[in-house]
């Protein structure tokens, strides 16, 4: 049923959870969990005319990986991965990324934000689940998955 899922993954523990589902899934399914890392341009020090090669230079200078608790699960659990980062704004590129690599699931975490905070901050999450066709599961961050 599912050859390619994607986790795209900020380090929060809505992706962590996400990460847990998602990698269950891909042992039960013999695929492929590709984690992916938005770089987003609308945060400093980042800017829209940076390469991928300095993007990813700039993650590594951070002293995190934030693919990291990702790729760790998937690699315990012999699920056989893809690493992606990308630069641009978040929900574009998850989307363009989920397209272009041919992806059957998303697995996302939620924050759980509700109300004004929510309306004024808004969610990548929510807008996945709009706007792609292929089918997003969403995990809250409380779930967790053996």
């Amino acid at each position: 049923m599912y050859d390619t899922i994607l986790v795209p993954t900020d380090g929060s523990p809505g992706a962590e959870a996400a990460a847990a589902h998602a990698v269950t899934l891909a042992k039960a399914h013999g695929a492929t969990v590709h984690a992916l890392y938005v770089v987003d341009v609308r945060m400093s020090p980042v800017s829209a005319d940076m390469d991928h090669d300095e993007v990813v230079a700039l993650v590594d200078d951070s002293g995190e990986r934030p693919t990291a608790a990702v790729l760790d699960r998937a690699e315990r659990a012999g699920v056989p991965t893809v690493e992606a980062i990308r630069l641009g704004v978040p929900h574009a590129c998850i989307r363009e990324y989920a397209e272009s690599a041919g992806v059957d699931l998303v697995v996302m975490g939620t924050h759980g934000r509700t109300g004004l905070e929510h309306a004024l901050i808004g969610s990548v999450t929510e807008r996945i689940v709009r706007t792609l066709d292929t089918p997003v599961l969403t995990v809250h961050p409380g779930r967790t998955s053996a």
